[in-house]
């Protein structure tokens, strides 16, 4: 962490973790933009690049050990005792649900504070009781009536804390995107519940091509006692625990003041920083400021920061300058993409959610397991205006004493009934975190030099991230105009501005999208899925076979073409209409301009190939999805400066979209509204791009970066594949840019 909070502008967070289910809508996984340091050692490798990461750079993994066991949960007095012991297991499940919703007959279940007669159970391995508050967050993931969710990209060792706003729960063992049957059989004295999951399989998003077995059992008793059962178990991550609703009563642990500041703008100026904590689990931090804070909505809230920061070293700083914050949480405003503006919260343990009312800003968290046995530590505050670096305001340092809070999460398998008792109780299994993509530039340019424009990484290790895939950052350097996204933070990504867009994590070198092609027998998937094309792509291929990395093409043109798309909007007969953001919307007519494998194909960055069928409806003959791997549309090629804006042919945009059956080759038709739009139609609101196409940039160089962990060396697989999607790429970048520009891939 740094002292002080990073500049803000338009770009000064990770705009766009990249949606790769196109749309799907959400905004951008938000984090600090703050300077990168390296993170590991650097090599060469043939035409690789190699990081090892310094030793504990990306912290250590939990991987679940509980299986063959069962976890009992005992009542204590409002709160439980937890102990594992050996596997207890009913083998007859009672009837497959076929809803999510679970009635009681015999008895009602006592859970946090109540006595339930119905339940709701989720395909994903939890049980949520009472009514279910409606999660207004972007970035939710889609999830079944009746299990708890947590945002798309959210890792699980930092979800786990934040499910605490889910309550009243169970996790029995929590893991987003698995699916499959799950069942309930009801006794006198208790109900069984019994799930048999699978992972995701066979898609550009999965770690596996087929079905994976995870088998697990909760048991409720009547008298509130809850059983957890792990009989066999693929998957190493999960969120498990209890998560009974909090009382709301606080208990103050601090109040600090400081004096005014009329110089300073009266919602940035901290009078007083408030400190309570709710049932011995969460910490509540409410900013008092001297004037009203800028409403949610307001647009002027945009770039608007509030830090609450905590130094755990000792001896204990007596000064903002000699601190080394153990952690911090802030309070961000975003104003984003022609969304309505609003606060969210940053930072180790604490809740997306902000609450506003009139001159206090709150939100709320779970302190990190780095403060687990600290007696006492200092705080402080600090507000930050839009598009500065240097706080308007601090809130000096103030020594507080941690009494009545600890963290709740445990390590179950170790747990006995002399511990505790606890109010919540969970533990958080994950691989190793996430890195900063910061950091992962800076490792990369302080040790080679600022030489490439995009940089991709893969890896022997997996990391906390529930998709195999990954979200890309920037646009970073490049100083280009006309496409609705500014370079920024240039000296945080440790480059001059040639740095232009990256991954932002590295992909796992067993993931589908690192194979060459699929295994012998995977099963054929939807028209999502590389599988369901088989014999169309084979019949195209001079050797009757898939082209190489299929998945990896569709996953690194898409992230890469990011640089330049899909941010911009029209404006015709004087309304403004968002072609994207982020992707283009599904009603875009985008046709692939230079197509990678077959004869009609929709652009990598989304958008269909709509037939005008002259009768009100339209055929979408190729849909919004990026999978097979396909080339990019004219307006893509004109942002990325390749053509000019005479080559960019009339487009239009469908809405209204409604569902009218499909013709006789099985493609979806819709009626729509059509509405025609012209590349100066873009430029009206844009302006032209610049450089122009006669003086943009051409000739492009990818860093290939694959990553180990320390006192490691990279497997023959992960260079095998490495360089199989390094010389792939170079092929499709030279063949969807219609050979307009070039590639290379070059470390040296």
């Amino acid at each position: 962490m740094r002292k002080r909070a990073a500049g803000f502008s338009q770009w000064g967070i990770l705009l766009v973790y990249a949606l790769l289910f196109f749309g799907a809508q959400s905004y951008a996984q938000e984090e600090e933009v703050e300077p990168g340091h390296s993170i590991g050692k650097v090599l060469i490798n043939g035409d690789l690049v190699v990081i090892e990461l310094d030793d504990g750079a990306l912290g250590t993994a939990n991987l679940f050990d509980l299986v063959n066991h069962t976890l009992h949960f005992t009542p204590d007095g409002g709160h439980y005792r937890a102990e594992s012991g050996p596997l207890e297991w009913d083998s007859d499940f009672g009837p497959q649900l076929t809803t999510a919703e679970v009635t009681l007959h015999q008895f009602a279940f006592p859970f946090s504070g109540k006595r339930w007669s119905s339940f709701r159970v989720g395909t994903t391995g939890s049980i949520s009781f009472g009514e279910r508050e409606k999660d207004g967050s972007a970035g939710a993931s889609a999830s079944p009536p009746g299990g708890v969710s947590i945002g798309r990209f959210d890792p699980l060792a930092e979800a786990a804390s934040a499910l605490i706003d889910s309550a009243p729960a169970i996790c029995v063992f929590f893991k987003p995107r698995t699916s499959g049957p799950h069942h309930v059989k009801e006794l006198a004295d208790r109900v069984v519940i019994t799930w048999d999951l699978t992972e995701p399989f066979g898609n550009i998003q999965d770690f596996t091509w087929f079905k994976t077995i995870n088998r697990f059992q909760a048991v409720l008793q009547h008298d509130g006692s809850i059983e957890m059962s792990y009989k066999e178990l693929a998957a190493k991550d999960a969120i498990v625990g209890i998560y009974p609703e909090l009382s709301g009563k606080d208990k103050p642990l601090a109040n600090i003041s400081a004096e005014p500041h009329p110089a300073i703008a009266a919602h940035l100026d901290i009078r007083n920083l408030k400190l309570s904590v709710e049932d011995g689990s969460v910490l509540n931090v409410t900013f008092e400021t001297r004037g009203p804070i800028l409403p949610e909505g307001d647009p002027a809230l945009d770039g608007i920061s509030y830090r609450f920061v905590v130094d755990a070293h000792h001896p204990l700083p007596t000064s903002i300058e000699a601190a080394h914050p153990t952690f911090s949480w802030t309070v961000r405003g975003v104003a984003w993409h022609h969304r309505p503006s609003k606060y969210i919260a940053l930072g180790p343990g604490v809740s997306r959610k902000v609450k506003v009312s009139g001159n206090t800003i709150a939100l709320r968290g779970v302190l990190p397991t780095a403060l687990r046995g600290v007696g006492q530590v200092v705080v402080y505050a600090e507000a930050v205006a839009p598009r500065k670096f240097e706080p308007s305001v601090h809130l000096s340092p103030h020594v507080v004493r941690l009494s009545g809070i600890r963290n709740p999460e445990v390590h179950l398998s170790s747990l006995t009934r002399k511990d505790g008792p606890f109010g919540v109780v969970y533990e958080a299994f994950h691989y190793l975190a996430l890195p900063k993509p910061q950091d992962l530039s800076c490792t990369v340019i302080k040790a080679l030099g600022d030489k490439f424009d995009f940089l991709a990484y893969y890896s022997d290790f997996r990391i906390d991230n529930q998709e195999a895939g990954t979200p890309s950052d920037g646009p970073v350097g490049g100083n280009v105009t006309g496409i609705a996204a500014l370079q920024h933070d240039l000296e945080n990504y440790c480059t001059q501005g040639r740095f232009q867009w990256e991954y932002v994590q590295p992909v796992y070198v067993n993931s589908n999208q690192m194979q060459e092609r699929p295994p012998e027998g995977a099963p054929v998937g939807s028209d999502h899925d590389i599988t369901f094309y088989f014999h169309q792509l084979e019949e195209r291929s001079p050797d009757h076979k898939l082209l190489p990395y299929n998945y990896a093409m569709s996953q690194i043109g898409h992230e890469m073409g990011h640089r330049w798309a899909a941010f911009v909007s029209a404006k015709v007969n004087g309304e403004t209409i968002p072609l994207g953001p982020v992707h283009w919307a599904r009603g875009l007519n985008a046709p692939a301009a230079f197509p990678y494998q077959r004869p009609t194909e929709a652009s990598a960055m989304g958008g269909s190939v709509w037939q005008d069928n002259f009768d009100g409806t339209f055929t979408q003959l190729d849909d919004d999805y990026y999978v097979p791997g396909t080339g990019y549309s004219y307006l893509d090629l004109y942002l990325m400066g390749l053509i000019s804006a005479a080559e960019v042919p009339d487009f239009f945009i469908l809405k209204n979209l409604v569902p009218a059956g499909k013709d006789a080759n099985g493609h979806p038709i819709f009626k729509a509204d059509r509405t025609k739009v012209t590349i100066q139609d873009v430029i009206a609101v844009e302006g032209q791009r610049l450089p122009d196409v006669d003086h943009s940039q051409r000739k492009f160089n990818t860093g290939i970066v694959v990553m180990v962990e320390h006192g490691q060396s990279p497997s023959p697989e992960l260079i095998e594949r490495a360089n199989g999607i390094r010389r792939q790429w170079i092929d499709y970048w030279e063949t969807t840019t219609g050979h307009r520009a070039s590639m290379t891939a070059n470390p040296r």
